[in-house]
């Protein structure tokens, strides 16, 4: 008979002991199968414990849109620290943002925040199953975080504390309860009771997450909405009725912009990450500093003045050569220096420092203001209401100038001062403080990298050099002589004008064509290249096109 051997081999009647079959191997498989189901539980747990951070969260941005709705739109918490990001931008950043990115640059970068947001507090989640008291806190730390870049801001009320800390404390809460409860369970893989509870919870707070974030938001554009407030406001009529320019103004050209810019389509570039909306009836205008008079006027009493119509080409100073963000349209709204010269401006003053509702600041000549050009608080463009994103219910325009040093929207604030004693928002940030619109053309028609046929080819445009007007347009073929375009009728020196050229014998080939124009003054548009920093880009717009 036999008995089992110390050795774990079966024994014979002599007494050897003999392998046993498998049991190498089977113990091998155990093995495996043992690591496997670990590295799956490990799995497991980083998944869940991702999932959690993600959920805790979610619950904490809710709370926060949901407070946010008492205590105003730009304090909930992304919003918050999406405006403290632009705040400390670098220059290269926010111009290579602006280049590739346009008008979503801000959209691109609250998508950068929510993702880092979501980085962050999925590795929060994993980290928590092991150290659930200090990923609380830290959770909670990032809400104290967001309080501070909210206060911090130039507009901001001491209100805007909550929204983030009660994001952070709830975000914190959040995460405790549910590691603590999917910790509960040894095994996260497998089927319990427990497990069903946690994941319906988890599901649960996720769902609340949703519903309390779009609720919120929802809530707060309700709340803070002035499409009503907007469609009631009464256009006053202008002193002179500006007659509508002669249809000469515009090239008969296919392609080509028309000479007012549709109102829907004007560029838009700020650093409004949310677009301020302020109700008229809430709006005033302070005008203080170095004046004898200071006084406060409120929006009815500015519809009582006097009111201008204008047509104007604004250009932005991040406008590359050749580049979109440049507009033109007919402005209505009351002259500015009729106010000043009712504040009293001391003697010396030379710049007027505005600023937008927002905080944003804007430094503009005093001179630009009382020589005589047509600046004013406007309140429409194109025969409508401003819109809410190009500065609803006021705004200033100042011909001639950039409009970082010109065209502040949402204006609620000016105050009469010098270059020598304040900053405005882009100065510190390299720009010079102050910027006339440089002499400008750009080709329009064909655009770059187009075929066309062999023979006469229309070539179209549009150039600009505002206040002092466009001259002459020449266009140049490979390096060939330079040739003048005909130009469109001219409307006011503070408009852009438009060109054209028949290019004719064009033959077939790559060919390379540049622009150049000459302002009302005589001067001819620079050739040399420089970029959008510190005042304005220069060079000539060229394209390359293909002739078959």
């Amino acid at each position: 008979m036999s008995e089992q051997q110390p050795g774990g081999g079966r024994g014979t009647g002599a007494g050897v002991s003999e392998p046993d079959p498998g049991g190498e191997e089977a113990e091998r498989e155990s093995g495996s199968a043992a690591a496997k189901k670990r590295s799956g539980a490990r799995g497991g747990r980083i998944a869940w414990g991702a999932i959690v951070g993600l959920v805790a969260a979610g619950a904490g941005l809710g709370v926060g849109e949901l407070v946010a709705v008492a205590t105003g739109e730009a304090s909930a918490p992304v919003t918050a620290v999406g405006n403290w990001a632009i705040s400390i931008t670098p220059t290269w950043l926010e111009q290579f943002a602006i280049r590739n990115f346009g008008s979503n640059d801000k959209n691109v970068l609250l998508t950068g925040v929510y993702t880092t947001i979501a980085l962050g507090a999925a590795a929060n989640g994993v980290f928590a199953r092991y150290r659930v008291n200090i990923a609380s806190i830290l959770t909670a730390a990032f809400g104290v975080v967001g309080a501070i870049a909210a206060v911090t801001r130039p507009t901001s009320h001491t209100d805007w504390l909550l929204p983030s800390l009660l994001a952070g404390l709830a975000a914190a809460l959040v995460l405790r309860w549910l590691t603590i409860w999917s910790l509960k369970e040894p095994d996260p893989a497998a089927e319990s009771g427990e497990r069903r509870r946690f994941v319906l919870g988890t599901l649960g707070t996720a769902a609340g997450a949703l519903v309390t974030g779009y609720g919120g938001n929802a809530w707060i554009e309700k709340r803070y909405d002035v499409a009503s407030a907007r469609a009631k406001v009464e256009l006053p009529t202008p002193a002179t009725v500006l007659p509508k320019p002669p249809a000469s103004v515009h090239p008969n050209v296919s392609g080509l912009g028309p000479f007012f810019t549709p109102t829907s389509e004007f560029y838009r570039v700020d650093t409004a990450l949310v677009v301020p909306r302020v109700d008229p009836r809430d709006w005033k205008l302070k005008i203080h500093g170095m004046v004898d008079r200071p006084f406060e006027i409120t929006f009815d009493e500015l519809l009582s003045y006097r009111f201008e119509e204008h047509d104007l080409t604004l250009t932005c100073v991040s406008n590359e050569v050749g580049g979109p963000y440049v507009g033109n349209a007919r402005w209505l709204g009351t002259p500015l220096a009729p106010l000043l010269r009712r504040a009293g401006v001391h003697r010396g003053a030379d710049m007027l420092l505005s600023t937008s509702t927002d905080g944003m600041t804007i430094g503009s000549p005093v001179e630009a203001v009382l020589d005589g050009r047509q600046a004013m608080l406007a309140i429409a463009m194109n025969g409508d209401v401003l819109p809410t994103q190009n500065g609803f219910p006021c705004r200033m325009l100042i011909p001639g100038l950039y409009g970082y040093v010109s065209a502040t929207k949402w204006v609620v604030d000016l105050n009469v001062t010098t270059f020598a004693s304040s900053d405005a928002y882009w100065t510190p940030r390299g720009y010079s403080p102050q910027a006339p619109v440089k002499t400008a053309s750009r080709i329009e028609v064909p655009k770059t990298g187009a075929k066309v046929p062999a023979g006469t080819v229309v070539l179209a445009g549009t150039a600009w050099a505002t206040h002092r007007g466009v001259a002459a347009v020449e266009v140049q073929i490979d390096d060939g002589a330079w040739q003048e375009a005909k130009l469109a009728t001219a409307d006011t020196p503070d408009t852009w004008r438009q060109w054209s050229y028949e290019w004719a014998n064009a033959s077939k080939g790559s060919h390379k064509i540049k622009v150049r124009a000459t302002d009302g003054t005589g001067d001819l548009q620079t050739s040399a290249v420089q970029g959008v920093v510190p005042n304005g880009s220069t060079g000539y717009h060229g394209i390359t096109v293909e002739v078959s």
